[in-house]
């Protein structure tokens, strides 16, 4: 992620209590989204700012510093995820979302959170980019090492769960159309026998 010769010198310009003061509430509404808890939105921004000021000249010279410390923020989210998998707990181990904080605008968004939750991390993850960062294909399959055709994939499972979980008294499949008829004297016999 290296810079023309202009962009790398305005962003050499950028010092890291700027970056915390002007992206921080972004960074936390990515890993708010990813994990469904305020207090754990908090640590995993707070842990990606550390490593990412630890590293300071390193990334504040990226094409993105935001979406080189966003990366952290969602590798951070897959590692919990993988931590808590294997100490058995389930996927409705997902943090509850505070029904009092001030983020809270809509009045369905703990039951999106909560239907993010049920999303693997993976697919989660490529929704999250997609709508909140309203990021491209190309642009989530290079933050993610993964094929383009992959994060179309992920994004079309993805939305289908989420709108299944949305309507799940709604059937699936379609209803099969009624059978066309070919003649009126068949539609007929079958309107009055």
């Amino acid at each position: 992620m290296r810079l023309g010769r202009d962009r790398a010198t305005a962003a050499q310009g950028i010092d890291f209590a700027e970056f915390v003061q002007q992206r921080s509430a972004a960074l936390f509404r990515t890993a708010y989204v990813l994990t469904g808890g305020r207090e754990t939105a908090e640590d995993l921004v707070q842990e990606a700012l550390e490593k990412a000021c630890r590293h300071w000249n390193r990334v504040r010279v990226t094409d993105s510093p935001e979406a080189y410390v966003r990366r952290i923020v969602v590798n951070l989210a897959n590692d919990r995820w993988r931590r808590l998998r294997r100490a058995g707990e389930r996927s409705d181990l997902a943090d509850r979302a505070d029904p009092s904080d001030h983020y809270r605008g809509v009045e369905q968004r703990d039951e999106v959170v909560r239907a993010l939750q049920s999303l693997p991390i993976g697919m989660r993850t490529v929704v999250v980019l997609h709508y909140l960062h309203e990021m491209g294909d190309a642009e989530i399959a290079a933050a993610l090492g993964i094929s383009a055709g992959s994060v179309r994939s992920q994004l079309a499972r993805g939305l289908a769960k989420l709108r299944s979980a949305a309507a799940p008294d709604e059937p699936t499949e379609r209803p099969s159309p009624a059978p066309k008829v070919r003649d009126d004297r068949v539609a007929a016999r079958l309107h009055h026998p």
